[in-house]
């Protein structure tokens, strides 16, 4: 979460801001930014002791790497829910496809209801 910022930017805006604020209130303002800092560290730790006194013991079994943000893939869970066998679906007779293929989740779900008609394409509307 550096923003881009090198160790070389961040010293040279460090630099600029002591010559801005000058000896006299620099002290003032370190120590407001170490109350801040510590004020948003108390925060962070009060909710996550509330949500674990909420949640009681089952707060220690959520797999919180798995709800990282970060690691958010659009295409896997399009892919995944297309793939996804409703209890509708027949059960296939036998293994017919791999687990995992190279075809894209569009072709898959295409062999898996079969091919129709083609639809009509106008040319003009588009």
């Amino acid at each position: 979460m550096s923003f881009g910022l090198t160790f070389d930017k961040i010293l040279i805006i460090l630099v600029i801001a002591i010559f801005l604020v000058g000896p006299d209130r620099l002290p003032g303002y370190a120590a407001q930014l170490a109350r801040l800092t510590r004020s948003l560290r108390d925060m962070a730790n009060g909710a996550k002791d509330r949500m674990r006194e909420e949640m009681g013991p089952e707060f220690d079994e959520v797999d919180w790497a798995k709800l990282d943000p970060r690691k958010y893939d659009p295409r896997r869970i399009i892919r995944d829910a297309l793939l996804e066998e409703s209890p509708s679906d027949p059960v296939p007779a036998g293994p017919t496809t791999p687990a995992r293929s190279t075809a894209t989740a569009y072709e898959l779900r295409q062999r898996r209801l079969g091919k129709g008609p083609v639809p009509p394409y106008d040319a003009e509307a588009t």
